[in-house]
């Protein structure tokens, strides 16, 4: 009977200890490591780590990636973009199931504004950390905010070495993703270089299970060019491949003063894995993307207003209007008018 009572006495106290650390976990993990470690001991069976986790979220390096959920994702939320669903996809499947990569993935993403980059990137961190762009190891820096003055770019390539440092020795499966390239001065990107290349450990910190994302509207041009050219010589859009457009893409990135990777060592010492093209979007695809967001709102589809919202946007080229100039960036916005 005592047994029991002592046993029944320790279930509360436990009970009572987690409600305490689930009260102060966003505010004091120290306070929440201490309350389970007490329960622990009373216990004799809790995992410190497994309930901790439960109330801060932990970087669970071991964690199985689940391929067929980002396959999913891409396919059900992504439209009319079949090279880098595909790439993407294959490209972080084989990255995760490698127990020893020899360097960090790195992405380069690219086209016009309104293709889905921002959007893959969001997809991708959620996949990655449950917690997606809120996780506190998805790291999102934009050109115009955080680095804004080209006379300070060697005080940015110093605070984005420590940051980057920090941050993976915090959890090694860290993702950075770099927005806005083509707006980021030449030169800063290069600060992180070692941090890419194929070294064991940089200043005794690993960074081969790091992940980057460059988003850039740079090669824009490039690509919808390639795109024009099939469709000008009857072939599908489906038929375009990454071998059509990565060469191209790297050279014209590298040889573009606005792209943020201007001449960079990145190029350079091919430590960009992918140059992924993400192509223009046709007016059948603007449909798909207002059926999302109306989805997404909990609404019905309605098709007289995804043809309404699909004809207010504009096209090019000026003679064929095949492709949206701005993809999908405005339906949201001119949904609100429907």
């Amino acid at each position: 009977m005592r047994r029991a009572e002592r046993l029944g006495g320790a279930a509360l106290l436990l009970l009572l200890l987690l409600l305490a650390a689930r009260v102060v976990a966003a505010f004091e993990p120290i306070s929440v490591g201490i309350a389970i470690g007490a329960a622990s001991v009373l216990t004799g069976y809790l995992s410190y780590k497994d309930i901790y986790c439960r109330f801060a979220e932990c970087c669970r390096e071991e964690q199985p990636f689940n391929a067929s959920a980002l396959k999913l994702d891409l396919e059900e939320k992504l439209f009319g973009q079949h090279v880098a669903t595909e790439v993407i996809l294959k490209a972080l499947t084989g990255f995760r199931n490698n127990k020893n990569p020899k360097k960090p993935l790195t992405l380069s993403l690219h086209g016009w504004a309104g293709t889905g980059k921002n959007f893959v990137s969001q997809i991708v961190a959620e996949n990655l950390h449950p917690k997606g762009l809120k996780s506190n190891f998805v790291h999102l820096f934009v050109s115009t905010l955080h680095f804004p003055h080209e006379q300070k770019i060697k005080l940015y390539q110093d605070q984005l070495q420590k940051w980057i440092r920090g941050n993976v020795s915090a959890c090694a499966s860290s993702v950075f993703i770099f927005d806005e390239m083509d707006k980021l001065h030449p030169g800063i990107i290069d600060a992180i270089k070692p941090f890419l290349d194929y070294y064991e450990q940089v200043d005794g910190v690993s960074y081969r299970k790091a992940i980057f994302i460059f988003l850039s509207n740079a090669g824009g041009d490039l690509i919808t060019k390639t795109a024009l050219d099939f469709w000008r010589a009857g072939r599908k859009r489906e038929d375009i491949q990454l071998k059509d457009l990565e060469p191209v893409l790297s050279v014209g990135v590298f040889n573009n003063k606005h792209s943020g990777l201007w001449h960079s060592g990145l190029i350079d010492r091919n430590l960009i894995d992918y140059f992924i093209p993400f192509l223009p979007l046709e007016y059948r695809h603007v449909k798909m993307c207002v059926r999302a967001e109306m989805r997404a709102r909990g609404s019905a589809i309605d098709e007289d207003i995804v043809t309404r919202v699909a004809e207010e946007m504009t096209f090019f080229p000026k003679d064929e209007k095949i492709y949206s100039d701005k993809g999908c960036k405005t339906v949201q916005s001119r949904l609100d008018f429907h």
